[in-house]
């Protein structure tokens, strides 16, 4: 009987592994970028969907960065603390918390406009590069969440 080359069980064998720790890296660029923001990565997450569409409910924000209220909740708090989003309930539905940035907040953005361009350019990947690479990683993602049936 043949023994395989290479074991299945060595780490550097784990496409799971080389993602996790590209996205540990790339998290780590973030740091100094988003440092003059006074924000960590996961609250820039948060901040940049809210520039995107102001005043979603906490369900549409969970969602769309795939995080549980349990993991949103604490990262809300701490920016309804810094002043930059304040949460309410909604009139038709108190069931439902609503998530609004202050003008401080909104403000901001003008702050992290630069933050994109500044992490690419880190990267030793040129626009187009980082777009292909960019819809690549869609593809692999959509895979997963919404898997298709045979």
């Amino acid at each position: 009987m043949e023994t395989p080359s290479k074991s299945l069980l060595q780490l550097d064998t784990f496409f799971c592994f080389q993602l996790y720790a590209a996205s540990r890296a790339l998290t780590a660029r973030y740091r100094p970028l988003l440092e003059p923001l006074g924000l960590t990565y996961p609250q820039y997450l948060v901040m940049v969907v809210l520039w995107e569409k102001d005043s979603p409910n906490v369900k549409q924000l969970g969602e769309k960065l795939f995080l549980d209220s349990g993991t949103l909740t604490p990262l809300l708090k701490k920016l309804e603390g810094q002043g930059l989003v304040v949460r309410r309930r909604a009139a038709a539905d108190e069931r439902q918390v609503i998530i609004d940035l202050t003008p401080r907040g909104r403000e901001l953005r003008q702050i992290a406009e630069g933050v994109p361009a500044a992490l690419l350019c880190q990267l030793d990947l040129d626009e187009q590069a980082a777009g292909q690479f960019h819809q690549t990683l869609q593809a692999f993602t959509s895979g997963l969440t919404h898997p298709s049936t045979p």
